[in-house]
């Protein structure tokens, strides 16, 4: 004869709630800062994405500003150099993604494999410091070193018979200079995030395949490219929800006239119609914005469907 085990009735959500409220309330006051931050600096501002459908005026406020519907949209893609602007902004960022993404992987891997501590942290923290540079410093040192009359990447240029080249003015050295510069400065800051997850890899992995007699690259191929596969993905899916957005303040400092073909991105004119133009658009500007969030957030959520559907690692 067998027994039928009895079910249990499910308790209700408020029930479930009030329990683990009891239960846990340490755990949610110390959640509390952090709501608090999310609430008031991410999602109460979204209350003024509605100024990108009126004609907003300060006088006016918000609520009080005309409704346009869509105009500012409209007036955004029937603009001469939309494309061209679209175009520039996702080529800069896509290659900045295609040469910029693999090296941290890299170096964190190399850094890995040192086995003296004190050359390992003095590497570590010499491929660090570039990251603490500021834009305005940075963008004054490649117009120094690329300078055609006394920058030394010129004068090496002359000393084996070539001629000086404007970097600054020729639109097809803009992306190799904004990219090669944002590697320079942060491909070793974003090492730190795969060096901690190297550094917890459990140490018997490693004891295990030399008593197998594994060599350093069967270590690296076998134990840590697939401890990296996971966070590697995830920061994938993450930066191409980036793909549509720029460094602005970069870009304005290495523009000039000669390289606006390729310089020419969306960060820049949103910024030049919303805040540095004759007559401030501010309601044009929140459209492009709001336009280029939706287009990634768009892009974020196909990224991160596709790395579930093919890979089975996803943000969500």
């Amino acid at each position: 004869m067998t027994t039928i085990p009895s079910v249990r009735p499910r308790k209700s959500l408020g029930y479930r709630f009030s329990l683990t409220m009891k239960r846990d309330w340490q755990l949610w006051v110390l959640l509390i800062p952090a709501l608090a931050f999310f609430i008031v600096f991410c999602y109460f501002p979204m209350y003024g994405a509605q100024i990108a459908f009126r004609n907003y005026k300060a006088a006016f406020g918000v609520t009080g500003s005309p409704w346009v519907g869509w105009a500012n949209f409209e007036k955004f893609f029937k603009l001469y150099y939309c494309g061209r602007m679209f175009t520039n902004t996702f080529l800069l960022n896509f290659l900045g993604l295609l040469f910029g993404f693999p090296i941290p992987v890299i170096l964190a891997i190399m850094l890995n494999q040192l086995n003296h501590k004190r050359f390992k942290g003095f590497t570590q923290t010499a491929i660090y410091v570039p990251h603490f540079i500021s834009t305005v410093v940075l963008a004054g040192m490649i117009y120094l070193f690329f300078s055609p009359t006394n920058g030394i990447i010129n004068h090496i240029i002359t000393a084996a018979g070539g001629k000086p080249i404007y970097f600054i003015m020729e639109p097809a050295w803009f992306r190799p200079l904004y990219i090669g510069s944002d590697i320079w400065q942060n491909a070793g800051w974003n090492t730190i995030l795969y060096i901690a997850t190297l550094t917890g890899i459990d140490p018997q992995l490693y004891e295990a395949a030399t008593i197998d007699g594994a060599t350093r690259w069967d270590k690296i191929k076998h134990i840590d490219i697939p401890h990296l596969i996971p966070i590697t993905v995830m920061m994938l899916i993450l930066n191409c929800g980036s793909l549509l957005a720029s460094n602005t303040d970069k870009v304005l400092l290495l523009q000039t006239s000669g390289n606006l073909a390729t310089s020419d991105i969306l960060g820049v004119y949103q910024y030049t119609v919303g805040i540095a133009g004759a007559k401030a658009q501010p309601s044009y500007a929140a459209a492009i914005g709001l336009c280029l969030n939706v287009m990634n957030f768009v892009i974020v959520m196909s990224v991160n469907y596709i790395s579930r559907k093919v890979g089975k690692i996803s943000l969500f």
